[in-house]
């Protein structure tokens, strides 16, 4: 973690519900429960990592930070300002502190629309810069990202996947941000690739002061890039630490499952896999006491009946387990 700095989001007790509906007036007939008493403090320039398997909520969560999915319940607070409730035009003044960097650019992008006048947008709209500025930002923008200033003129299909990712990026630095959420920003790309994206997502943080929100399921990457990792399961946190603490020391047991998962050769030595047993539960039947005590090896008769508090066990980190 980052030392001597303050909080620039502040996240405490957030739900969001998705409703079910039914029948001929398509009344409410249970919710599903995506994001599920969420806690935690982002600090101002650090690297978060989110992780947990598909269906855990973290790409739920992040689109909830930004307003992108509204808020059931809870507190979200932006540089000591409460944004959860507010509208969208209330939360139009916010949007150019917090952008998001998303698994696929090609689909938020316009086939028919240049590049250049892709990027230019944010400025038609945030900005009172003129035409010739807003073009001169514009090729900035990709060279800072490692492409052409030429590369305006040309449509989305014409880049790899790489490059599409590079303009994504592009796009959620243009407004000088303090805040991107990265959901699954590296997962589509080549490992050589990743790497590239990495440094470069490295580079801008430096040089732009960004803190980030790096969501990924591939933990290798996530234990690189962060500074502290939140895990996730069925949408509620299973443990926080500092990235290195909780790699070496998993304390929760979905924890050392996932990290059971990482390959890592050692000649001689077998490696040992923890197999969790079923599927994550149906969000919209959410189990009773843990969330995790269906697949949980070490559940009791506790776990099925009583939830577990969110408490810090050591320095910076946190669990939500009977058994720690």
């Amino acid at each position: 973690m980052i030392p001597n700095t303050k909080p620039i989001l502040e996240v405490d007790q957030v739900k969001k519900y998705f409703p079910v509906k039914s029948g001929f007036l398509k009344r409410t007939v249970a919710n599903v429960q995506a994001v599920e008493n969420v806690s935690v403090d982002v600090m101002e320039g650090e690297t978060l990592g989110i992780v947990g398997e598909s269906g855990c909520g973290k790409s739920t969560f992040g689109r909830t930070i930004l307003g992108l999915e509204s808020l059931t319940d809870g507190s979200i607070k932006f540089r000591g300002v409460e944004i959860g409730g507010l509208s969208e035009r209330q939360l139009k003044k916010y949007k150019k502190e917090m952008q998001m960097i998303f698994q696929d650019p090609y689909a938020s992008l316009n086939p028919r629309q240049r590049i250049g006048d892709a990027l230019e947008e944010a400025f038609i709209i945030h900005t009172n810069l003129s035409k010739t500025e807003r073009k001169q930002r514009v090729k900035e923008l990709l060279v800072e990202v490692g492409l052409k200033e030429e590369h305006a003129e040309r449509y989305p299909h014409e880049f790899s996947g790489g490059q599409r990712q590079r303009i994504g990026i592009a796009r959620a630095v243009s407004l000088n941000p303090s805040l991107i959420v990265c959901d699954e920003a590296v997962s589509a790309l080549d490992v050589s690739v990743q790497a590239q994206i990495i440094q470069l997502l490295k580079e801008l943080q430096q040089s732009h002061q960004l803190t980030y929100l790096f969501i990924s399921h591939d933990l290798g990457v996530v234990k690189h890039i962060s500074d502290r990792v939140l895990v996730m399961y069925l949408g509620a946190t299973a443990e926080l630490a500092p990235a290195e603490q909780l790699f070496s020391n998993p304390l929760h047991p979905y924890t050392q499952a996932l990290l059971s998962a990482i390959p890592r050769p050692v000649v001689g030595r077998k490696k040992e896999r923890i197999h969790l047993k079923g599927e994550l539960p149906n969000a919209a039947n959410y189990p009773s006491g843990c969330p995790f005590h269906t697949r949980c090896p070490l559940a009791h008769t506790r776990c099925r009946e009583e939830k577990p508090v969110w408490r810090q066990v050591e320095n910076g980190h946190f669990v939500a387990c009977h058994e720690v």
